[in-house]
């Protein structure tokens, strides 16, 4: 099973107010309140088993396993895919480290430049996948060609 923490500045999570008393020394004047009238915290856990990421893939690949285009092909795009998703995760951790203030601006500064020579590399591999496919398509047909780009775009 894969556990995945959901840090992106879209996903809001409450927080647990501090129940402990401001004051160490400080007496209860009031005695605590009912379990019916307390608000229970909410929180989110999400745990995805690796079949279901398996199948979760294999789902978003339906379409280039269903071509007509050959093996190399297939596998080329589906890098595409794979390179262009995590291109985006590291787009999103680059703009939530922008909006995180736990860090001083020397850990942020380097956890961004980390981050921004990831995505240079992810990049990288982008355009080389996509150059591969070009290659690969050469001497298909135009149909085959217009398919597989047209899967690259997705």
């Amino acid at each position: 099973m894969s556990v995945i923490a959901a840090n992106h500045p879209a996903i809001r999570l409450p927080t647990v107010p501090d129940t402990k008393p401001a004051a160490a020394g400080e007496e209860k004047t009031s005695p605590p309140a009912p379990a019916a009238e307390a608000k229970p915290a909410e929180a989110v856990a999400v745990t995805i088993s690796t079949a279901g990421f398996k199948a979760a893939r294999n789902d978003r690949n339906k379409d280039i396993d269903s071509s007509n285009l050959k093996d190399n092909a297939k596998q080329l795009l589906k890098m595409i895919r794979e390179l262009k998703k995590q291109i985006a995760d590291k787009q999103a951790e680059l703009a939530a480290l922008n909006s995180d203030t736990s860090m001083t601006p020397e850990q942020r500064k380097a956890r961004m430049d980390n981050l921004r020579s990831a995505l240079a590399t992810l990049q990288s591999s982008l355009s080389m996948a996509h150059t591969q496919l070009g290659k690969a398509m050469k001497g298909e047909s135009a149909e085959s060609q217009m398919e597989a780009m047209s899967l690259a775009a997705k």
